[in-house]
């Protein structure tokens, strides 16, 4: 059975099938990822060849399948993020995010919380100069979606909510100064990247462009987070690899000519 629909959606992938027709992955609002056949769009006159490249955003009006392939047949209102998908740097973390999202949810399973995030955080970083901040604060959402989202409001053997504070794997959560001794081998981070890893579980998307975070700290964050990553979720995605070199790249890109 296939029904003619408007959904919005977001390009998270697209490869190419055959010569001259594509396979392209949709985070829709009311399906979930889905993904689609399009026909023949290497031809320049083809109305969808705009409209399926990846990081863009809009309505499609699609033939939606319950089983197999669906069929994108229009598409209007068709917004890319057009920095996202122009620079190097945005374009890797937005990967990474799309593909985070992608791995967190099973296709064809609705999820509008974790597309509105998506969607909300790809336009950041579209249009602010901190995309690493934006990817994140997706990351940590994201946890949820994985089923280890750990305790980030307080201690967790006293609760308290306030002041310093280190994460223990042993107790999935947060230990403050009281009861560092309860785990020997707690992260022992910075508690920086802590406080700003709690703030990121629960700060407003419009609320980013008042943070300023160093680039030391931004390093811990990172630490910290692939820690959890690994430690909680096993995830290896080839676009983190990908980030984990541009860092290095982007070291060399900003040293003082000799």
């Amino acid at each position: 059975m296939a029904h003619l629909e408007e959904v919005e959606g977001i390009v998270i992938s697209v490869r190419k099938h055959r010569e001259r027709d594509f396979l392209v992955k949709i985070f829709t609002d009311r399906y979930g990822k889905m993904m689609f056949f399009v026909r023949g769009t290497k031809n320049p006159n083809n109305k969808l060849k705009r409209a399926i490249q990846l990081f863009s955003h809009g309505t499609y009006i699609a033939d939606i399948r319950d089983q197999g392939l669906s069929f994108l047949r229009d598409a209007k209102d068709i917004a890319p993020y057009s920095q996202v998908q122009l620079d190097i740097f945005k374009n890797a973390y937005a990967t990474y995010a799309c593909g985070l999202a992608d791995a967190a949810l099973v296709d064809r399973v609705p999820d509008f919380n974790l597309f509105t995030q998506l969607k909300e955080g790809l336009n950041l970083m579209d249009e602010l100069e901190e995309p690493e901040v934006i990817l994140n604060i997706l990351e940590i959402r994201f946890l949820r979606y994985f089923g280890v989202m750990p305790e980030l409001r307080g201690c967790v053997i006293c609760g308290k909510t306030e002041g310093a504070f280190d994460y223990s794997s042993k107790f999935h959560g947060l230990l403050c100064p009281e009861h560092y001794f309860e785990d020997e081998r707690r992260y022992h981070a910075n508690p920086k990247a802590i406080h700003f890893i709690r703030l990121f579980s629960v700060i407003s998307f419009d609320k980013i462009g008042t943070i300023s975070i160093s680039e030391q700290t931004k390093k811990d964050i990172r630490y910290v987070i692939d820690m959890l990553y690994e430690e909680l979720v096993g995830l290896k995605l080839k676009s983190k690899r990908f980030i984990d070199h541009m860092h290095e790249w982007d070291g060399v890109l900003k040293r003082p000519e000799e």
